[in-house]
């Protein structure tokens, strides 16, 4: 029997991207405080992290959004943010930038990311005014090159970048468009072609795709934002399950947890109405989904290499 359980009432503004770190039994996940961090509040963008035995929490502000990230093999975060890919310190504090790959379009930032099983990050940009098809998918290399990948696709908003456990699968989501694609992907060259639609959301509008994850038997599960589900589709591209969620706005999903059977699942409050936000008690909190009866995978870290 499913059990959703709300871990902390953190009032993010937009929860995105948790990460499970087993070696410290806690889930981490950022929180973007919005569409852009408001001058007059006093919440920043920040990093968050639960333990989900002690019930420790922390929070780490950082100078702006982290769109997503992942932990390196040296310690630390790789982060993809508004100014590009940055590395995190979350021992000193220190916040580097790395590299801004589209520093022509200074209203782009990066938004969604993963690492591949050979410690790649990929992370797709955005349109912060949400208008024009002017982002991209970027690859990070462990030796700190980037480079833009499938060339001939832009798009406005970048989501849902998942790996399939075989590594022969790209997956991203078109915010805007409506539509998850996957492409085919050579792990060993770090290679994506071959793009073809997925899965679509266009008949939920105005529910849109956000942040995803794969589980060992290669289904790809999707946050359903201003949907309130969270969605699995079979490998062919076949709805297979709905989880309804207590909030509308369900943002993130990572597995994690005892054999990784528990689905975290991140939240916001920005993009709902004031009706919305009484109607649903907990928005901007961390959920953990119990009793799926499914399995996740641990995520890489940035400058993994193959054993």
């Amino acid at each position: 029997m499913v059990d959703i359980e709300c871990l902390w009432e953190c009032d993010d503004g937009l929860g995105e991207a948790p990460l499970w770190v087993a070696e410290e039994t806690s889930v981490y996940w950022s929180d973007h405080v919005g569409p852009a961090p408001d001058p007059n509040s006093s919440k920043r963008p920040s990093i968050r992290r639960l333990n989900i035995v002690s019930g420790e929490r922390r929070s780490w502000e950082l100078p702006e959004q982290v769109g997503s990230f992942g932990l390196r093999t040296g310690g630390g975060l790789i982060c993809g943010t508004n100014s590009g890919f940055c590395t995190f310190d979350l021992e000193t504090g220190v916040f580097e930038k790395i590299i801004d790959p589209e520093p022509e379009h200074p209203q782009n930032r990066l938004n969604d990311g993963k690492i591949d099983r050979r410690g790649r990050f990929w992370c797709g940009s955005m349109d912060t005014r949400l208008s024009d098809k002017s982002a991209h998918i970027y690859c990070l290399e462990p030796d700190l090159t980037c480079r833009k990948v499938a060339q001939d696709f832009s798009f406005i908003c970048s989501n849902g970048i998942a790996f399939d456990p075989k590594d022969a699968r790209m997956y991203f989501g078109d915010t805007k468009g409506g539509i998850i694609y996957v492409f085919d992907l050579d792990i060993d060259t770090g290679h994506i072609h071959n793009r073809r639609p997925f899965f679509s959301v266009e008949e939920r509008s105005p529910a849109i795709v956000d942040g995803a994850t794969v589980d060992a038997e290669g289904y790809y599960w999707f946050a359903l934002n201003l949907g309130g589900k969270i969605l699995r589709i079979d490998p062919s591209g076949r709805l297979d399950r709905e989880i309804d969620m207590p909030v509308r706005g369900t943002t993130c999903v990572t597995f994690g947890g005892d054999n990784y059977e528990t689905l975290f699942v991140t939240s916001q409050q920005s993009f709902l109405t004031g009706e919305e936000l009484s109607r649903h008690p907990k928005p901007g909190s961390i959920f953990a989904v119990h009793g799926l009866g499914t399995q996740g995978l641990p995520e890489p870290k940035f400058g993994a290499t193959k054993e």
